[in-house]
């Protein structure tokens, strides 16, 4: 895929890039290891955060697609591909399922043929779109994804980049778009456990990055989910999430869950004009 975008800049560290950077990919320029490493110095916490939330990524997408019987996944926010993207988790399961990734970010659209590979049974898209435009994600996702039948939006570690009560409007709309018995897959960072250290981490990301962010408190985090049922565990450390055989003895500083949105089906809610 040609990348017409803004012109993608060497010398300027870039949010994006710097998670790819921590979740040991190579799409990373050496101006984004350095605020990296900086990030980490103050917040040694912040790969296991980003490695974490990969792999809740994996089991949540695993569960839905296999237990709840989802086949369709809205992933807005993605990021850069790395490993066990949500189309291979889901399709490992269900080669029909339907993938449509989300971003705004002129680095991860430059990469988007790597997320466009599909099983032959299913279909994966793309969609260059911010989500403070709910309105345009929705309409353009539609292109490849049902809405009158169940979709898995997954907002992983997006919504901290909007800092305001704004964040619980956009996530409204989106859910609002949903069919019943629809799910909502969430995380993002908190204080919980090392909170100087995650503190730290926002003051100098938001010094160096070009994406600023901030942390909720658990609460605030659970006001995402109003309307829809969590499933068990509740909201919890993205690391205690369903862990399998995994070791969950040290919680991190990112909180998420999976819920349901109630009912049996029907056609879902417009989305305001």
């Amino acid at each position: 895929m040609p990348h017409d975008g803004p012109p993608i800049s060497r010398n300027v560290p870039h949010s994006a890039r710097i998670w790819n950077y921590w979740l040991g990919g190579k799409d990373c320029y050496e101006v984004d290891r350095q605020v990296g490493d900086q990030i980490r110095e103050v917040n040694p916490e912040i790969v296991d955060i980003a490695r974490a939330q990969r792999a809740f990524l994996v089991r949540a997408v695993t569960f839905l697609a296999g237990q709840a019987g989802i086949r369709q996944f809205l992933d807005v926010g993605t990021g850069l591909p790395t490993a066990s993207n949500t189309h291979e988790v889901a399709q490992a399961i269900v080669p029909e399922a339907r993938i449509v990734y989300v971003d705004h970010d002129p680095i991860v659209l430059a990469h988007a043929e790597a997320l466009l590979t599909s099983a032959p049974e299913g279909a994966t898209d793309y969609i260059d779109a911010d989500l403070r435009a709910p309105e345009a994600i929705v309409r353009g996702a539609a292109r490849t994804l049902d809405f009158a039948q169940p979709v898995a939006l997954m907002l992983l570690g997006i919504s901290a980049h909007i800092p305001d009560e704004r964040a619980y409007a956009i996530v409204d709309q989106l859910k609002g778009a949903l069919a019943a018995g629809s799910y909502l897959v969430f995380c993002d960072s908190t204080e919980v456990y090392h909170p100087e250290a995650m503190r730290a981490m926002v003051k100098q990301w938001n010094r160096t990055s070009d994406n600023p962010r901030t942390n909720r408190t658990t609460p605030q985090l659970t006001r995402f989910f109003d309307g829809l049922e969590l499933m068990e565990p509740g909201l919890v450390s993205v690391a205690r999430w369903r862990p399998g055989r995994v070791s969950a003895a040290e919680g991190v500083d990112c909180f998420g869950g999976v819920a349901r949105k109630p009912g049996q089906g029907g056609r879902p809610a417009a989305l305001p004009g």
